[in-house]
């Protein structure tokens, strides 16, 4: 049985690309957490019979061979009762969402830094010329206005304003958006605002502006994102950092965001054990002293500048590569003995002409084939990256193209390689014990 699920605490991008992705696969349950935000509560009481939602208790888990996630790549953020999927050795993973980090391993992943995961999805459907109802298209449509700020979040890519251009020529209801998607702003969030305004310490780091505040909360409250959202355009800085302390709870909840590249909030807090997107991101943490938890914040901002690193400080040199004439058999030797998962592949001349990578050898159906040269299953697809480029653009590459190695070049020849052990030794060695 194949299954579609996303991260508990669903909103409107979740549920969206849930949805979304029945239509690109009709034959999998959309499986729904138990939690869900409060706008989507007030949606799904009027809605959910339509879309034929499943909750978790109701599939057989012992069943499921194939796994579709949306919107999230990472088990920690599943319904805890489909974790013990995480066990299922030969469970076949689909993955299409727009966060970086995640520790499920995809036989297929779709991951791309667009402003909302529903936009991956609604690409698709576009290609494939699926037909979707008024209904899908308004809830596709909140999906991506929800994550994008109405397309006015830094996040946001040109894909999502094609993606909803498309929508609403597919008779997507702004009525009924405007509904639903209306952020409840009420006495609570003013005051809180009110407070981190007043509360509000400004400063400068590597050439940007800062704005920090620590508040007390007592008991739940709904919509902090949407309050650090406006607190970082009123105070008018590039990152903008909230510290929430519950007090009866003894935990903090710390929101960040960021209106320039070069500031990656989703990083950040996924060092703290949170995630979230390079200009929005939040993680909760316990038993933490709020001043202490601050200062550490500072800390990992003081290094979450990926871009003033370049790659010639952190890739592998020098560079084993392979003739493109070698036999596919002496190739796969070398990489055995090496350890390695790929390398690249030149002429004679020491031209790059491919790169050859484990999933390659898979072309290889019959044992004669062990004496061709590398070039007949090789790669010639070649994606590479200049040497003065940035670690983090290294990683952007990864995931787009899903490819694991990427050669380094100048002048038109390859100084080193980068590897995705290379880029995540960078990101971890900024990281606190």
């Amino acid at each position: 049985m194949k299954i579609i699920t996303t991260h508990k605490s669903s909103d409107f991008d979740a549920l969206a690309s849930l949805v979304a992705a029945t239509i690109i696969y009709p034959d999998a349950k959309p499986v729904l957490p138990g939690t869900v935000n409060a706008n989507l509560k007030n949606f799904l009481a009027i809605h959910k019979d339509i879309f034929n939602l499943w909750a978790p208790n109701e599939v057989d888990l012992d069943t499921v061979d194939t796994l579709i996630c949306v919107d999230t790549h990472s088990w920690s953020r599943l319904d805890q009762r489909l974790s013990v999927l995480s066990e299922k050795s030969d469970l076949d993973v689909i993955v299409w969402d727009h966060h970086e980090e995640g520790d499920i391993e995809a036989r297929e992943s779709h991951l791309s830094q667009t402003g909302s995961a529903t936009t991956l999805l609604v690409q698709q459907i576009e290609k494939e010329r699926k037909l979707i109802t008024p209904i899908q298209a308004t809830l596709f449509l909140i999906g991506i206005y929800e994550d994008t700020g109405h397309l006015s979040y830094p996040s946001t890519r040109p894909e999502d304003a094609y993606a909803a251009a498309f929508l609403l020529d597919r008779k997507a209801d702004l009525n009924i958006l405007g509904t639903f998607l209306q952020p409840a702003y009420g006495k609570k969030q003013k005051d809180i605002l009110f407070n981190m305004i007043q509360e509000a310490e400004r400063s400068e780091f590597n050439g940007f502006s800062l704005s920090v505040s620590r508040i007390e909360l007592e008991g739940r409250v709904e919509n902090l994102a949407m309050v650090m959202q406006m607190y970082r355009e009123l105070m008018n800085v590039d990152v903008a950092i909230g510290i929430f302390r519950d007090v009866a709870k003894d935990n903090c909840m710390v929101i960040g965001r960021s209106g320039v590249d070069d500031i990656n909030i989703g990083v950040l807090m996924r060092s703290l054990g949170g995630g979230g997107h390079p200009g929005a991101g939040s993680a909760l943490v316990k038993g933490a002293n709020p001043d202490a938890l601050l200062e550490t914040v500072l800390e990992l901002l003081k290094g979450n500048q990926y871009s003033s690193v370049m790659l010639s400080d952190i890739m592998s040199y020098p560079v084993v590569t392979v003739n493109a004439n070698t036999p596919v058999g002496d190739v796969a030797m070398m990489l055995r003995e090496m350890g390695c998962t790929g390398m690249p592949v030149v002429d004679d001349n020491e031209n790059l002409v491919g790169v050859v990578s484990r999933r390659d050898f898979k072309k290889v159906k019959k044992s004669n084939q062990m004496q061709s040269p590398i070039k007949a299953i090789m790669s010639r697809t070649i994606i590479t990256i200049d040497y003065d480029k940035s670690a983090f653009e290294a990683v952007r590459l990864m995931i787009r193209h899903d490819i694991g190695r990427i050669p380094v070049m100048k002048e038109g020849k390859i100084i080193g390689i980068i590897t995705r052990s290379d880029a995540m030794m960078y990101f971890y060695d900024l990281l606190p014990d």
